[in-house]
């Protein structure tokens, strides 16, 4: 985001989503699974687990060291059912379909660094409340929040995942019985000096039954997912709607396209509004700082708006693998602050620990919460309860804040 967006009188910005069927949401969803599996036995358990898909194939790689007995076969039969490919007529069945496993165990050489961080092996540091877990890699990790909707998400993402959960309710509740699992979203919303003030355009590009003619598919998708999803205060007549745009979109899934997971880490986040450190999430257990220090950088970018200290707040925060200790915490608030960023960053410090086991333990991250957020994204969910989406801070936030006006 840069200065252009807040200063410009109508700019457009668009982001997208995909529905559970599209293959490397499948695939996403796959690798989640298995790491619920794991906790679910094992709390403990490390895991990096990737999947891959293609026309009646599934295939899981990585590594998990856990204690957890799984039938992997059966988790991968159980997912890819449950999004709705259980048929091979509609070119995927999760009865039928292939499923080849390539897991090993976390390499010795990373799990001495997470086992015992830098910090504890040379006695730098001793903390008896927190499990001096180092981080499982190196990278910067991104978390945004702004004040365009009640979940302080950006509206582009928001209403792009609003619609492709809104796809698959008409599809598993037979609203409309033609759609099928694979589908895609996208919002152009258009903005007035960084405020979003229309929706310009709408795309749904989703997967269908052969014998349903394109005018049917035009109207029942505008009707019944459409109109339903959109503030209605943005929409006028100027609004643009795209609807499976080639005129056929049959053949979808793994049997149109491959899915690896990890390559929607965009629609995972904040559908471009806010920049990207690169990791993915899915398949990841918490040591990861890839998931838990983005869930973290998230936490608090949507305390410092939710306290009313700027409209839009991105936080980066950067680790060394096995260093427990962040290298750094940086904070931007895109001119929109109301007290200085340094003064919010030491806020930030005074009021979250940013070290992996403090995460781990503040968001109670070793039980098995993942596979939901493995579709429609994994912030500003009020459909499910995510520890990183609490607000479980502000009081004692909004508190430090008197002081400081009071010292200031």
């Amino acid at each position: 985001m840069s200065s252009t967006f807040m200063e410009s009188p109508n700019l457009l910005f668009t982001s997208e989503s995909v529905t559970e069927g599209h293959p490397d949401k499948i695939c996403d969803q796959i690798s989640d699974a298995i790491l619920d599996a794991c906790l679910d036995a094992d709390p403990r358990s490390r895991v990096a687990c990737e999947s891959a898909v293609k026309t009646g194939f599934v295939l899981l790689l990585g590594e998990i060291t856990t204690k957890s007995q799984l039938n992997y076969d059966e988790i991968v039969r159980k997912v890819v059912n449950e999004i709705g490919y259980n048929d091979s007529a509609i070119g995927f069945d999760g009865n039928t379909c292939g499923v080849q496993v390539a897991i090993a165990k976390q390499s010795q050489d990373i799990a001495r660094g997470v086992n015992h961080a830098l910090e504890e092996r040379y006695g730098e540091v001793t903390d008896e409340e927190v499990e001096m877990i180092g981080a499982g890699d190196q990278g910067m990790m991104f978390g945004f929040a702004c004040n365009e909707t009640d979940t302080l998400m950006p509206i582009p993402i928001h209403l792009a995942h609003n619609l492709a959960r809104r796809l698959a309710e008409v599809r598993k509740a037979g609203i409309l019985p033609w759609v099928r699992p694979d589908g895609k979203t996208q919002v152009t919303i258009e903005y007035c000096y960084g405020k979003p003030a229309r929706v310009d355009t709408v795309l749904i590009s989703t997967q269908h039954s052969p014998e349903v003619g394109e005018d049917e598919i035009r109207d029942d998708i505008t009707e019944q997912v459409i109109m339903p999803v959109l503030p209605s205060e943005m929409v006028d007549e100027r609004l643009k709607i795209f609807i499976n745009p080639t005129g056929r979109f049959v053949v979808g899934g793994p049997l149109g396209d491959a899915g690896v997971t990890g390559r929607k880490i965009i629609v995972d986040t904040y559908g471009g509004i806010a920049r990207h450190g690169g990791g993915g999430f899915s398949g990841k257990d918490a040591t990861k700082v890839d998931r838990s220090g983005a869930y973290a950088a998230r936490w608090v970018a949507k305390h410092i708006v939710a306290a009313g200290l700027a409209d839009r707040c991105e936080i980066q925060v950067a680790y060394a693998i096995g260093v427990a200790h962040p290298l750094s915490v940086n904070i931007e608030t895109f001119g929109t602050g109301r007290i200085p960023d340094e003064e919010i960053l030491d806020l930030i410090n005074e009021h979250f620990d940013l070290r992996p086991g403090a995460i781990i333990r503040d968001l109670g991250l070793r039980r098995p919460i993942f596979r939901p957020t493995a579709t429609y994204g994994h912030f500003g969910r009020d459909d499910i309860d995510l520890p990183w989406e609490r607000l479980d801070r502000l009081e004692a936030i909004r508190m430090a804040v008197g002081s400081v006006e009071k010292i200031n």
